[in-house]
Order: C-alpha cells, then structure tokens, then sequence
C-alpha cells in the first residue's frame, strides 16, 4: 500500500508483515546499545578502532562462509579477538592508527581471500558489508536481544571506573582504577556492539549508528547521563525513520540511515557555528 500520511494506519499497515516486525525489534535494540556504547566510542576517541573492528569483523565472516557455519559467528570471533589485541595497547592506541590502518587492510585482503575461495554465492556474507536488517529472522531477533543484554550489562558493570577513566585516564590508574582490563573489557564490549549494529547498517557504514548518534549529542550537552539519552534517542530515531520510509521507497535502508545521520550532524555543526559567530558579534556589538 502506497504512503497514506496517516501514521498510525501506515505503521498498522508495515506491521502486517513478520519481516518488518523482526526489522523494527532489531533496529530498536541495535540503536539503544550503539548510542550507549557510542557515547564512549567518541569519549575515548575510539572511533577509528571501531571501524576497523567492523572490517576484521568482515574477514571473520567470510572465514565462516568457507567453512559452512554462520557469517555472524565469525564476524563475532573476529571482532572479539581483534579488540582484546587494540585493547591490549591501552592508551596507547590513540597514536597507533597506522598500526590499526595496516591490520585493517589486511584483514579485508583477507576477507576477499576467504571469498574467492568459496565455490557458492556467499550471499550473508556480502550483505553484511551494507546491513541485511529486511532479512533478519526472529532467531536473529533473538540472538540480537542477547548479545544486547550481556552488552549492555558489561556497561552497567564498568560504567563508573568506565567515565572516569574516559575522561582523564592518567588519574584513573593513579587513583588505582585498572586502567588496561577497563580498555581490554570495553573493547570486547564494542566488539559485541559492533556485530550487532553490522546488521542493520553493515560493515561499510558502521559510523552512521555507533559514532553519528554521539558525534552530534557532543555539540549538545557535556553531561554523560544527558549525553547518553540524546544518543539513544538520536540512534533510534535515524533507525525508525529510516525503516519506515524505506518500506514504501526501493532504496537500501542503510542509505535512509546513514543519510539521516549525516545531514543531522552537519545541521548540528552548522547551527554552532552559527551561534558561536552571533555571540561574538553581541559580544563586539
């Protein structure tokens, strides 16, 4: 049925069908875990680290195609284990980008190894690299739910020595905060987030919900616990919207997504330069 601008009959009319149903259950949990696990994302500078996770993550999933056992399990194993070695190096990987750029490329050169060597069509696989989230099964719900939860519950458990050491880590290990198991557990945190937000958004485009959501919340409050709730907020809206237009539009819903993040973090950057250029004029006025 074409768009009525009815909303209420329009969502009654998607939610006929048990493949949108299952795409709104996963894109509400994946949004509410990128925009808590981003905000620390943008916090400790991580997001270079996260991108390239989602690309190892890519190499793991086209090992597991090979190997005939699900794409995500390798996408998991491979996130997983490539964020234990970033979070190894602590602090220090803020000035080992290159380092990371060279492990990134190899892994993709890796994943396109994995793919020449499979004789099928390794369909899950390359619908990874852009988001399936059309095509994700109550199983998938499910097992999206539960990584979610022990996600979002390593949060809970780290998330005081966690800010704290976000903010000012020098302190933190002074004060006695385990600085390297915080970097180590959170890394592995991102990992399971990183594997969940692959679903909907894909490999390619993993910044549109797990960095976008707290990039923008930045421009607008200093306060973690305020922080966090925009980028949640933020997160499911670009996700809900972009669901729900793609249903009557024959464009990828990652575009909707991604596009939606950009033109609201450019609208943010634009409205504070803005404002910062009016105060300086009242200021010499």
């Amino acid at each position: 049925m074409p768009f009525s601008w009815n909303l209420i009959a329009d969502i009654q009319d998607q939610l006929q069908y048990s493949f949108m149903v299952n795409a709104y259950a996963a894109g509400i949990i994946v949004a509410i875990v990128a925009g808590i696990v981003g905000y620390f994302v943008v916090l400790r500078s991580l997001s270079f680290a996260a991108h390239a996770l989602s690309h190892i993550g890519f190499a793991g999933a086209t090992g597991a195609v090979v190997l005939g056992i699900s794409p995500v399990f390798g996408l998991l194993v491979f996130t997983v284990c490539g964020a234990v070695g970033m979070g190894a190096l602590g602090k220090r990987i803020h000035g080992r980008d290159v380092a990371i750029g060279i492990v990134l490329a190899w892994t993709l050169g890796l994943g396109v190894l994995f793919l020449s060597l499979y004789s099928g069509y390794a369909t899950e696989a390359y619908a990874l690299l852009f988001g399936q989230i059309l095509g994700i099964s109550l199983r998938d719900v499910w097992i999206t739910l539960i990584a979610a939860v022990v996600t979002l519950a390593g949060v809970a458990v780290l998330y005081r020595p966690l800010l704290f050491a976000s903010f000012d880590e020098e302190v933190a290990e002074a004060r006695g905060v385990p600085v390297r198991f915080l970097s180590i557990a959170f890394m592995v945190i991102l990992a399971l987030a990183v594997s969940e937000a692959v679903q909907v958004v894909g490999i390619l485009l993993i910044f549109a919900l797990l960095v976008t959501p707290a990039a923008v919340t930045e421009h607008i409050t200093a306060r973690p616990g305020r922080a966090i709730a925009i980028s949640i907020v933020l997160a499911l809206a670009f996700t809900l919207i972009g669901l729900f237009v793609s249903y009557y539009l024959p464009y990828p819903v990652s575009f909707f997504i991604t596009t939606l993040a950009f033109l609201t973090y450019v609208g943010v950057r634009i409205y504070g330069a803005v404002s910062h250029r009016a105060r300086l004029f009242h200021r010499s006025a």
